[in-house]
């Protein structure tokens, strides 16, 4: 069997079944917390009373943290699925590394902001700066998510697997040119 079929296959069932990793499905926890929390912390310094919105932010900041670190345990199972020394490989290792930094950069926002606003406190342009700078890390990296996933097919399933999506099903004739 050649490395890409490898790279599509679970290493184990705790990864995921094939063709449906579980890593992507948890992403969406931290990438959801993190950009609602930089709305919450642009957002506290516009309205009125920004209490709410700063204890939000470190709530979600929280939040993403750990759903970044469940995300990475399933992340790193299908990271070995990919055969060292690839082009892939490297791209899953600086995927990884940048993940790491961005958990890390949230971990020191979030102990920053722990205790150290009152009820009527915007979040403090320090914290804010480091939200924008690890968002913008987590996109780069997300870049290089998808190029794993739609460039490489990483855990992706094949094009024999992913061909039977574009067959009619019997009965339904043809369809914006599509045959049974």
């Amino acid at each position: 069997m050649d490395s890409t079929h490898n790279a599509k296959q679970p290493v184990t069932v705790l990864a995921g079944p094939y063709g449906h990793p579980f890593h992507p499905i948890l992403v969406t926890v931290p990438i959801g917390a993190w950009t609602c929390s930089l709305v919450f912390d642009i957002a506290s310094h516009i309205v009125d009373r920004p209490g709410f919105l700063t204890e939000g932010s470190e709530w979600l900041i929280a939040i993403g943290i750990l759903g970044a670190l469940a995300a990475a345990v399933f992340g790193f199972l299908d990271l070995l699925a990919i055969p060292s020394g690839t082009r892939a490989f490297r791209t899953a290792l600086i995927h990884m590394s940048l993940n790491l930094a961005v958990v890390v950069a949230y971990a020191v926002n979030f102990v920053w902001r722990h205790g150290s606003y009152t009820d009527g406190d915007s979040v403090g342009i320090g914290p804010l700066v480091l939200s924008v700078l690890s968002l913008a890390a987590l996109g780069m990296s997300g870049t290089l998510g998808g190029k794993l996933a739609y460039h490489y097919g990483v855990r992706v399933a094949d094009e024999s697997t992913q061909a039977e999506g574009f067959v009619a099903a019997a009965g339904t004739g043809t369809r914006r040119g599509v045959r049974n």
